[in-house]
């Protein structure tokens, strides 16, 4: 019997230092081959030659074949880079709007200053202003010559009102692309009023556009001729992938699609639904939330300037496996942010403890204006290494064989002796005190986020991935109380999620009060979005927000590019999915009791203190909800209304000045749309009527209502 043809996805990361590609079975998720090879930032072509070498040699060395490929997909540092570097176009913006005040205020709001990108670089631009009235192809040529003359390398079309008419923006740039311009339409970047913002962003976009298209199709080329024919797709900011047609167009998107490559990795073995994740190299540490099994997202800010580019809600510390420990005589005094790679010096923790002769303290500055306090230990041969939290975190034992910063204690402690004596502590003090320093700058963050989020302290779960991460996250979860995980392969983890993402857009409107049929249009243009950018429209789900002090309703598209054949992991049973969630909620098995089950999904409760704990898990195991107390209806869809709101009542909670209303969570079938956040009963109910109006009246749904104790 002829052997069954496999189906292989790659995914490539391209990351500081290194370039790995992983090729990954799409059956079972089983990682068939890696490879890795050094950034090629200096190449001429760009980090796109190491994507391009990575990729070749994964599928040579694990051979591989081109048609077993049914999936090839990269992050990207170019647009983030090219903003850093200042390695962007001059972009020339044509703002357009009617006469009168309407045209006073367009003209102001379209006219932009030199976009500085905080490095002391900046996007130079050069403005136009066209009344609507007298926009014909005549005027919009004499404009386009105009800005070729002065060296404008790309455009901006951008008209107030564009996001309810954008045919004159596209005549724009129809005309100027005839003369080799490229142009970004403001529109099509969002859909959002707020002119000054939406063509700023357009701005930023299109002054990418040149250095991303070169790179698009260079590395486009490379893999056709490798002998793959699927789509190439590129990894998005917000976690999700684009087809890279939609990426010569829309570049910006792929802004912080390193971070969100390891976010996607690290919900392939996350089986928590709420968490923290710790993303540590060894410089810097990029920390952000994972909240109903979703990475937060929100939007970008570039050199101060708010953005509508959606992005992974991160924040970036200068604190990570490598960071040196700054002291004096009264102790440490600060960890970080220079590292043991910007010094050029090697951590003491991964050397041959023999190689450690006579260690002597010497306090230095890493680069000219740095505090001279930074400590190095100076052996008898000459060689000076450095104290890093990988160090201390080896000589305290938290940091096991398996993980990838495991390095040598006793060669950590060798190092570290003669400052614990400097400062007249012990060894394992000394560590304490670098890791508290570590952690003080960890928490405070971790706290705001958690906040800001709604976090449930009980619901969460530390993630740490990157090659750093049992060097801080194992302390910081100890001193908290809370549970982790560093997923198997976390060193890769980012080519993983560059391999296993979505394909993903967002569509988002201003709607003050928005119509049932208002929303099946927004959920139907995010599906053609999603269909636009790779995914296949079997596949697509969509699910909608309403932010009622905003009035923005965003309709999230989520994709596979292909038709799921076959389960891509393994069904859970019932006995081992009540086991996972007796250990999730910390409770013993015999107290979880099987509340519901679908077809998608199992429903479990036990009661801790006063409250009814509750998690859903779908048939693999995953936990989709955990929520500290919750009440759950079976019912038929023709009763959906009349449940939710009896539960409206009876799970609110009243706070001093308050009423707070429960978050909904519905299993229907394989799906489960998520209402929480919701304020307004008769927007949720809407929102609840799109999603089931085409089920059966007679079928049964699963309804959650989860309590927000505040």
């Amino acid at each position: 019997m002829e052997k069954e043809k496999r189906r292989i996805r790659i995914g490539i990361d391209v990351g500081g230092t290194h370039t790995k590609a992983v090729a990954i079975d799409n059956a079972t998720h089983e990682i068939l081959g890696k490879s890795s090879v050094k950034t090629t930032h200096d190449h001429p072509d760009g980090v796109a030659a190491g994507v391009i070498a990575a990729f070749q040699n994964c599928i040579r060395e694990n051979d591989i074949s081109p048609d077993e490929v049914i999936f090839v997909s990269h992050s990207t540092t170019q647009a983030t880079n090219a903003l850093l570097e200042g390695d962007v176009a001059r972009v020339g913006v044509v703002g357009i709007a009617g006469g009168g005040l309407e045209g006073f205020l367009a003209k102001r709001q379209t006219s932009l200053k030199d976009i500085d990108l905080g490095t002391g670089r900046k996007i130079f631009i050069e403005n136009q202003f066209l009344n609507k009235k007298q926009a014909d192809e005549k005027t919009i040529q004499a404009v386009v010559d105009g800005f070729k003359a002065s060296g404008v390398g790309v455009m901006v079309s951008s008209m107030a009102f564009g996001v309810d008419d954008s045919s004159l923006e596209e005549q724009i740039k129809e005309i100027a692309e005839k003369q080799d311009i490229p142009t970004t339409v403001a529109s099509d970047i969002t859909k959002l009023y707020g002119l000054t913002r939406r063509t700023r962003t357009a701005a930023i976009n299109a002054s990418i556009l040149p250095k991303m298209f070169n790179t698009a199709l260079c590395t486009e080329q490379s893999v056709r001729r490798a002998g793959v024919r699927v789509p190439l797709m590129i990894m998005r900011g917000d976690g999700g992938v684009m087809d890279i047609a939609e990426m010569k167009r829309r570049p910006v998107l792929t802004m912080l699609s390193g971070p969100a490559a390891s976010v996607m990795g690290s919900l392939m073995y996350l089986r928590a639904s709420n968490g923290i994740y710790f993303e540590v190299g060894g410089t810097s540490t990029n920390i952000g939330v994972i909240k109903n099994g979703r990475p937060a997202i929100d939007y970008s800010i570039v050199g101060g300037h708010s953005t509508f580019i959606s992005s992974l809600d991160v924040r970036v510390l200068g604190v990570a496996g490598g960071s040196m420990v700054r002291a004096n005589a009264q102790g440490v005094v600060d960890v970080g942010p220079r590292s043991a790679h910007i010094a050029g010096l090697d951590y003491a923790v991964y050397q041959d403890p023999e190689d450690i002769k006579d260690p002597k303290v010497e306090f230095f500055s890493p680069k000219e204006g740095d505090p001279a306090d930074y400590v190095a230990v100076r052996t008898a041969s000459g060689k000076r290494f450095a104290i890093t939290n990988s160090c201390a975190a080896n000589v305290l034992g938290l940091v096991k064989p398996e993980h990838f910063s495991y390095g040598n204690a006793d060669a950590a402690r060798k190092a570290m002796q003669p400052l614990a004596d400097y400062i007249g502590i012990t060894v394992e003090a000394l560590a304490e005190q670098i890791l508290e320093k570590a952690f003080s700058k960890i928490d405070p963050v971790i706290d705001a986020l958690a906040e800001k989020y709604r976090l449930e302290t009980g619901q969460m779960v530390l993630v740490g991935v990157g090659g750093g991460a049992a060097a801080l996250m194992i302390y910081y979860a100890n001193r908290k109380g809370l549970r982790y995980s560093i997923p198997e392969n976390a060193e890769v983890i980012s080519s993983i999620g560059v391999a296993l993402a979505m394909v993903r857009d967002v569509v988002e409107r201003i709607l003050p009060n928005p119509t049932t049929e208002e929303i099946r249009a927004i959920k139907r243009e995010a599906i053609d979005r999603a269909v636009e950018s790779g995914a296949a429209a079997e596949t697509v789900e969509v699910h909608i927000e309403i932010d009622n002090q905003t009035q923005k309703v965003t309709a999230i598209a989520t994709g596979s590019t292909e038709v799921k054949t076959t389960d891509l992991l393994k069904a859970c049973s019932e006995e081992e999915a009540a086991g996972l969630a007796a250990e999730d909620m910390g409770v013993d098995p015999g107290q979880v009791r099987l509340a519901e089950s679908t077809r998608g999904f199992y429903v479990y409760t036990a009661e801790k203190g006063k409250q009814n704990n509750i998690r859903i898990l779908d048939k693999k195991g995953f936990i989709r909800v955990q929520r500290g107390d919750a009440a759950v209806r079976r019912c038929r869809v023709a009763e959906y209304q009349d449940v939710v709101s009896e539960l409206w009542r009876s799970e609110s909670v009243i706070m001093t000045d308050s009423m707070v209303r429960p978050d909904y969570y519905i299993c229907v079938g394989s799906r489960l749309p998520d209402f929480s956040g919701n304020n307004d009963l008769k927007k949720m109910l809407m929102l609840m009527d799109v999603e089931l109006s085409l089920l059966n009246p007679e079928d049964e749904i699963v309804i959650v209502a989860a309590r927000n104790n505040l």
